[in-house]
């Protein structure tokens, strides 16, 4: 049986397995969100990971503005609690690890705008860190909390698409 620890899996052992397999090597790729994998599942074959991953941000993409913003709930703040906890996914663990080496200063400011931005929109800030240096991060933070929410919302899953698709790269032999 395919599992996530037996990866890297090619995209023709990804077009081969049936749902619940697809579902255990790719259903962690969505914060949290399984049915992404079991949903995108029937769109097979895939002819490559772009297609994909076209798939599954698709899913996302067709939900409710209800389920997406249920959808974004489920990831964590940057550098928040569930990070100084240490519960966040191994895929996100990694993704921020480079806001681990933030100084007290940006930390507190980090999660002061973090408060403000999910006050205003309803979910969290959502950016593809490792496409983003700190101070951009901090800007974007800042610039996209004025934002209407709609637009905020469309945002944050084009990030999450950014992310996912790094993800898919990394899971999957090319």
């Amino acid at each position: 049986m395919h599992t996530a620890e037996a990866l890297p899996l090619t995209l023709s052992d990804i077009n081969q397995l049936d749902r619940v397999r697809f579902v255990a090597a790719l259903g962690g790729v969505f914060e949290h969100s399984p049915w992404v994998a079991t949903q995108a599942w029937a769109e097979r074959p895939f002819a490559s990971i772009d297609d994909l991953h076209r798939a599954m941000i698709g899913v996302v993409r067709a939900t409710s503005r209800e389920v997406r913003i249920d959808f974004l709930r489920m990831h964590p703040e940057l550098a928040g609690k569930e990070a100084q906890a240490g519960t966040m996914t191994g895929h996100s663990t990694a993704e921020q690890a480079g806001l681990n080496a933030l100084t007290r200063n940006e930390l507190q400011t980090l999660r002061r705008l973090n408060a403000g931005y999910a006050a205003k929109h309803g979910f969290p800030f959502i950016i593809a860190v490792l496409k983003n240096t700190r101070s951009q991060i901090f800007e974007a933070l800042r610039t996209r909390t004025e934002r209407d929410t709609d637009t905020e919302l469309d945002a944050a899953i084009e990030q999450i698409s950014i992310i996912t698709r790094l993800r898919l790269g990394r899971l999957l032999a090319h």
